[in-house]
């Protein structure tokens, strides 16, 4: 028996990088994985397509988790196919860096929309179907930078630190009920975003690193897969960044 056999988990932005990790390593794990994606069919189907060669099962659904209504019906289809949501990995995030002086307000409320207040949208689509089963699992996939802040990331910095203390409230409320909220904090991470970097700025971001090495994406699913199986933790983020922040 697979740890996670029987579970159902959603995991929004899970078409590339940490979510795709996140996806596959749940459905390794026995969970059945529904991929939210909100533009790149081809990589959802490709991740689901991997998920099914290995032997899971997964689902890919278009949503765009920034919209409440659409949340709203992408959960219910969830629903209505597999019958319940066990865990809800809230994962959806995108930048748009600029110095303050020269951030737009569009810049800052696609970051917030997108990254904070989706997780808002998700998570009050699926707590009362989580409560009324007096189970679930939700983990928010935070970051560094809502810890540290970073140069020309204000707006990125306020949602990903408005993550943790959502987590933190969310956990206090639903700890009774058999519910667990965690966040994950990635440091820099291998992905698309930080490969696209000029080498210079990388090799100065590793210099900084105790580990001396970026984290991979598959470092970051580990620590979900462990918060997904936990039942005395909660409330907590749980940092993976190579010793960069303590």
């Amino acid at each position: 028996m697979k740890p996670l056999e029987g579970k159902v988990a959603i995991v929004t932005g899970g078409s590339r990088g940490i979510g795709a990790a996140i996806a596959k390593e749940l459905a390794k794990n026995g969970a059945q994985v529904v991929i939210n994606y909100q533009s790149r069919t081809d990589c959802a189907e490709a991740v689901v397509q991997e998920i099914e060669e290995d032997g899971g099962l997964s689902y890919a659904i278009q949503a765009d988790v920034s919209d409440l209504n659409d949340v709203q019906n992408f959960l219910q289809e969830v629903i209505s196919r597999f019958g319940k949501i066990d865990i809800l990995i809230n994962n959806a995030g995108i930048t748009r860096d600029r110095s303050f002086r020269n951030l737009s307000e569009e810049d800052w409320n696609e970051v917030i929309n997108v990254n904070l207040n989706s997780v808002f949208h998700t998570t009050s689509a699926v707590i009362n179907h989580m409560l009324e089963k007096k189970s679930g699992r939700i983990i928010n996939i935070s970051s560094i930078i809502g810890q540290t802040g970073g140069f020309g990331q204000s707006n990125y910095a306020a949602a990903k630190a408005g993550m943790v203390g959502f987590t933190k409230s969310l956990a206090l409320e639903t700890a009774k009920s058999g519910i667990t909220v965690n966040a994950v904090c990635p440091g820099f991470i291998e992905t698309e975003m930080v490969a696209a970097m000029p080498d210079n700025i990388k090799e100065q971001m590793i210099s900084k690193i105790p580990m001396k090495r970026l984290g991979q994406a598959d470092e970051i699913a580990e620590a979900v897969l462990f918060l997904a199986q936990a039942n005395y933790i909660t409330g907590q983020s749980i940092n993976v960044n190579g010793g960069l922040y303590m």
